[in-house]
């Protein structure tokens, strides 16, 4: 946990006074549930009931073969229900705010998937939903606007600033400013003002439980690396949790290297050109101008697409403890097609970027080795994307029969 909300100098409550009532309440709700027993079983009926957990985990035999290096783990955290590891954070908060009688949840949302999860956790529990999504991430990731529709929520898009994932925590926050007394913002990812790091890294921390426990049986106590993508931290912070106190394994995290180097080229906070600031009520390392301000990223996942990291990750990284890596759109998307082929598994356009980076360390690192990757997500919600960047004109060929079919009916 946090010492008072921060990891070293990284972390805090940098909010406006009008929301350091419900963020105090918030904290308090959650320890105590934490601390009971019956809250705790409650989840784990949730996710074996519902969420489908454990999750698999695959040994990659074929992929291990063809790198001819380490042997290659596969966390498959896509075969949770609704398609990403972001089921275990919103099934947490939503049966959080439900114990705290919060009627009405609000989300923010970049790829979609913490969306669809948060909404398909609030149809399940019956909680209204909004979630805000950035204009431009409603046109690449349209499916899953779909799929939150069909849930129930109400999908509000945010045309401010980039139109991408930090204006929509921007939005999600003023709504929570004048809403708070009866709705919870359930944040997706492990960053925010305390103690959403907190909360969404013990959420999540069932991946890195389950996955030391499956390579236990597997008589592996100690594998050498763990990777994950990395964007705001969600779903590496619960992977690597397990090991964080730990000098091994080696935590390996896979940020977005975008277009390559240079301003709004990339989202690569920790291996580009991160400084130090306060932005949306925590301080880490985030991409900014001179002025401060919040730069331009750029990534073909939109998960990724963020100027900020966690502060826990930050902390982190800036100890030496978690390594970090840019993975370019290109590398990802060779990933991908690696994966798929080897083992008819589709990643996430995010999760490809740590297939991509499991792939050279497994490489480097030789025979004999064992490499664990989390499959944070699966990539259906990217064929928009992916079948663009890898099957071009058939793709466009098809897309446009389709709408001209459409116009027929």
């Amino acid at each position: 946990m946090s010492e008072n909300g921060f990891f070293g100098d990284y972390g805090g409550r940098f909010v406006a006074e009008v929301l350091r009532q419900p963020l105090e309440r918030l904290e308090m709700e959650f320890r105590k549930a934490m601390a009971d027993p019956a809250f705790r079983s409650e989840i784990e009926e949730f996710h074996r009931d519902y969420t489908g957990r454990p999750t698999p985990l695959l040994p990659a035999r074929n992929a291990s073969a063809a790198i001819g290096g380490a042997d290659i783990f596969i966390k498959i955290e896509g075969l949770a229900n609704t398609g990403a590891h972001k089921i275990n954070n919103a099934a947490g908060q939503a049966l959080l705010a439900k114990r705290m009688g919060k009627k009405r949840i609000i989300a923010e949302t970049g790829a979609g998937q913490h969306g669809v999860a948060t909404a398909a956790a609030c149809a399940r529990l019956g909680l209204d939903c909004v979630v805000y999504m950035g204009e431009e991430d409603i046109r690449r990731q349209h499916p899953n606007v779909y799929w939150m529709e069909l849930f129930g929520a109400e999908v509000r898009p945010v045309k401010s600033g980039s139109r991408t994932l930090k204006d929509a925590v921007n939005a999600a926050l003023r709504d929570w400013a004048s809403s708070w007394e009866d709705t919870h913002y359930l944040l997706g990812s492990a960053l925010g003002p305390a103690p959403f790091p907190d909360m969404v890294r013990e959420f999540q921390s069932i991946i890195g439980r389950e996955t030391k426990n499956q390579l236990a049986r597997l008589g592996i106590e100690e594998p050498d690396v763990m990777v994950a993508c990395v964007g705001g931290g969600s779903n590496a912070i619960g992977f690597f949790e397990p090991y964080i106190d730990a000098p091994k394994p080696i935590l390996l995290g896979a940020e977005a290297g975008g277009r390559g180097p240079g301003v709004g080229n990339n989202a690569a906070r920790m291996t580009g050109e991160g400084k130090v600031g306060v932005v949306q009520g925590y301080k880490s390392r985030f991409l900014t101008d001179e002025d401060g301000q919040v730069s331009l990223t750029h990534s073909i996942s939109a998960g990724l697409d963020y100027a900020g990291i966690g502060p826990q990750l930050a902390y982190l990284g800036e100890k030496g403890r978690i390594r970090f890596v840019g993975v370019r759109d290109d590398e990802a998307l060779d990933a991908l097609g690696f994966f798929a082929r080897e083992e008819g598994l589709i990643f996430a356009m995010e999760s490809a970027h740590a297939g991509a980076a499991a792939i050279v360390i497994a490489r480097d690192l030789g025979p004999g080795k064992t490499v664990v990757v989390n499959m944070s997500g699966r990539g259906d919600k990217d064929i928009f994307i992916s079948a663009a960047a890898l099957d071009g004109p058939a793709w466009r060929s098809f897309l446009k029969e389709e709408s001209e079919r459409g116009d027929a009916l």
